[in-house]
């Protein structure tokens, strides 16, 4: 079973709809003892940093998240759900992140004829050794709406980079932990393929 973290944040069912598109079980849940017992789990996010974190305070489930990526079940963050895995974010710098990962979440710069945040369609440049993007093209296209990139302090754990003015990390892979600055649930038939590969990760411990 798919866990989807529910704390208040949006988009839920758009995620779970696109799991049950291939095929697979999820649950949007807000009980831990469900978050903890399921294969693989996601954190998906809409809206503001500060108020994100927030809900997930509320719901008292930093320590569940944290428990389930040290537990190496196979964790996602998706789109705020990825900002939110790092220590802090420009949009609201009084507002600890997870500090799962090491590292800021910074505003995208500006740049003369680009629009922020950035919406629509954008094609990503993949590692080809990551377990997410296999199956897929070397630079495929994905959604995105974000006003938002990560700036992890280990370079090493980017698994793909978008160019929107500059060139920006818009994924990470590390063990078991997976994110993505782009929706996958939006992203057509290359977005259900990195659902597909997100499902066939096993647990690392």
């Amino acid at each position: 079973m798919v866990a989807i973290i529910d704390y208040g944040a949006g988009n839920l069912r758009s995620v779970q709809k696109a799991f049950a598109h291939i095929g697979a079980e999820a649950k949007i849940t807000n009980q831990k003892e469900e978050i903890l017992s399921a294969d693989h789990v996601i954190l998906p996010g809409v809206g503001a940093f500060g108020d994100c974190m927030n809900g997930i305070h509320t719901h008292r489930l930093d320590d569940c998240i944290h428990q389930v990526i040290e537990n190496g079940t196979p964790f996602l963050g998706i789109c705020l759900g990825l900002q939110l895995l790092f220590e802090g974010s420009d949009e609201t710098p009084d507002v600890k992140g997870l500090g799962v990962l090491a590292g800021n979440i910074k505003k995208i710069p500006n740049h003369e004829g680009l629009k922020i945040p950035h919406m629509g369609w954008n094609s990503i440049s993949i590692q080809p050794d990551s377990r997410l993007f296999a199956n897929l093209p070397a630079e495929p296209f994905v959604y995105f709406v974000h006003s938002y990139y990560m700036v992890p302090k280990d370079p090493s754990i980017i698994s793909a980079v978008t160019t929107y003015g500059s060139t920006l990390p818009i994924a990470l892979e590390r063990e078991n932990l997976f994110a993505t600055q782009f929706h996958p649930e939006k992203s057509g038939e290359t977005g259900l393929q990195i659902l597909k590969n997100f499902i066939h990760t096993g647990r690392t411990k």
